[in-house]
């Protein structure tokens, strides 16, 4: 079985679709293994955008997924990391499949509704930043 991390980011909260995206995630049988609503303060979210600092877009990132809560979680199942980026689209809501979660909810490519870790070393990473308990327990 194979993890990843999911955040359902704020413009998706606001516009109330948190169940509405999980469900999604479920009818494709992956499980919810931990879930929390939270908001993140600048140092958490410099940490998961690390990759992009020095970026013209950073600071924008960095002001978006801090600007309001946000819901996390860890999904699991097979080729759960591969699956879940197809189900949440091209981050390019513009290039993105019509029946994926960005296709469907998203108008920016910024404010794109969700985030998916993309690779397992990525995913580890990530749900240490966001469930740093959990990793405690599981690993």
């Amino acid at each position: 079985m194979e993890r990843t991390l999911v955040l359902i980011k704020p413009d998706a909260v606001k516009r109330k679709l948190i169940g509405e995206i999980i469900s999604i995630y479920e009818r494709k049988n992956l499980n919810i293994v931990e879930l929390k609503m939270t908001k993140a303060d600048r140092t958490m979210a410099e940490k998961h955008y690390v990759e992009h600092k020095g970026r013209e877009y950073y600071e924008s990132l960095i002001e978006f997924i801090t600007e309001d809560k946000l819901c996390a979680l860890i999904i699991e199942g097979e080729d759960a990391i591969q699956l879940v980026r197809k189900i949440n689209g091209n981050k390019n809501p513009l290039e993105a499949d019509l029946g994926s979660i960005r296709g469907k909810f998203a108008s920016e490519t910024t404010k794109n509704m969700v985030h998916a870790s993309d690779s397992k070393e990525t995913a580890e990473r990530e749900i240490g930043i966001w469930f740093p308990e959990y990793c405690k327990q599981k690993y």
